[in-house]
């Protein structure tokens, strides 16, 4: 009995450290992190087709004067292009995130299960048949959209011979996601909103403003809160659903409050930048290898991550063919596709 009881004690010392240890380096890399995003943001406010000094971003922040041009600049386009990224970069990551913990799939983002694609077509939706939709109509259109790819990836699926396998779940990602951009350009050239639509198809920040910025901190902030909110059963359900059920947990009310969460989160960075893709895949891993497979700090740590990975990739796209822009997108696939390809042949992380 004694042997036991210091066994146990032993367990729970140790399981202490471990919990300590990971709660110094989340809060570490939280730290370093916004501090990498607010440096960034200044460089992708400083940088650009007219190059403005640190000390004219400052003034501009601080001490607004409207009669000079640089202020003009910097304050209504360069700071809500700056800020937009960051967020959308973390609406993405944290999809990602929830994406992989509830399906147990490495290969789960929103770009490859379809969901960024069914945003995107009913996007070409409202702009052909609702050509006056405001900002809020379009951003809720991308949540029924979002919600369609969704349903059409996860039906496909269920159909398939031997069960959702993670390769299977993102092969018919990948098929529903070219269905529904094929039916989209589609309709764009039959109903000549093609070059509206093809902001969206490559992905960027180059039209975002403050109304922009309303959105996503809207929608955003109250799917990060959900997000939050259900993070400890997500890590709990990445165990898997028997080790979920047998620890009490509701494990539908779980898969459908993340779902809200993806289509919350995507909906609107969709709404906003377009079909940018693959830092919900990547992003995710490298959280998980920093910090482990605890969602409570996968979630706030995707976050940051991926808003930092959105400005310098927005920060590069205008940097690549200056002074034209890359669109955002093809850098992220530069990024993403590799890393994809690495996960496909077999590679199977703890999620």
């Amino acid at each position: 009995m004694n042997g036991n009881a210091h066994q146990r004690e032993g367990n729970s010392i140790e399981l202490y450290k471990n919990k300590l240890k990971t709660s110094i380096k989340g809060t570490l890399v939280l730290i370093v992190g916004s501090i990498l995003i607010l440096i960034s943001m200044g460089l992708s406010i400083a940088y650009g087709a007219a190059d403005i000094k640190f000390g004219t971003v400052w003034e501009a922040v601080a001490h607004f004067n409207p009669e000079l041009t640089s202020h003009q600049i910097i304050q209504e386009i360069r700071m809500p292009r700056a800020i937009s990224a960051v967020l959308v970069g973390a609406l993405l990551a944290v999809s990602g995130a929830v994406m992989q913990g509830l399906t147990r799939n490495p290969l789960a983002s929103p770009s490859i299960m379809g969901v960024t694609d069914g945003a995107a077509f009913a996007l070409v939706i409202t702009l052909a048949f609702f050509p006056s939709a405001t900002m809020l109509g379009l951003t809720f259109s991308s949540f029924i959209g979002a919600g369609l790819g969704v349903i059409l990836v996860f039906t496909i699926g269920a159909f398939s011979k031997g069960g959702l396998t993670p390769v299977k779940l993102a092969l018919a990602g990948v098929a529903v996601g070219s269905m529904l951009s094929a039916f989209s350009s589609a309709i764009a050239l039959h109903t000549q909103v093609a070059k509206d639509m093809s902001f969206w198809y490559a992905g960027g920040l180059t039209t975002t403003t403050w109304g922009s910025v309303k959105i996503l901190l809207i929608a955003g902030g109250f799917g990060l809160l959900l997000a939050l909110y259900i993070s400890r059963s997500i890590t709990i359900l990445s165990l898997g659903e028997e080790v979920s059920r047998g620890l009490g947990q509701n494990t539908f009310l779980v898969k459908l409050l993340g779902v809200i969460v993806v289509l919350i989160l995507t909906g609107a960075a969709v709404s906003v930048a377009g079909a940018i893709g693959f830092i919900g895949l990547v992003i995710p891993h490298i959280t998980r290898f920093m910090i482990g497979s605890d969602y409570r700090w996968i979630i706030p740590i995707s976050a940051v991550m991926g808003g930092l990975l959105l400005v310098l990739a927005d920060i590069a796209a205008r940097m690549v063919n200056a002074p034209f822009e890359t669109p955002v997108g093809a850098i992220t696939a530069i990024i993403g596709v590799p890393f994809f390809l690495y996960l496909a042949r077999g590679e199977r992380r703890g999620l």
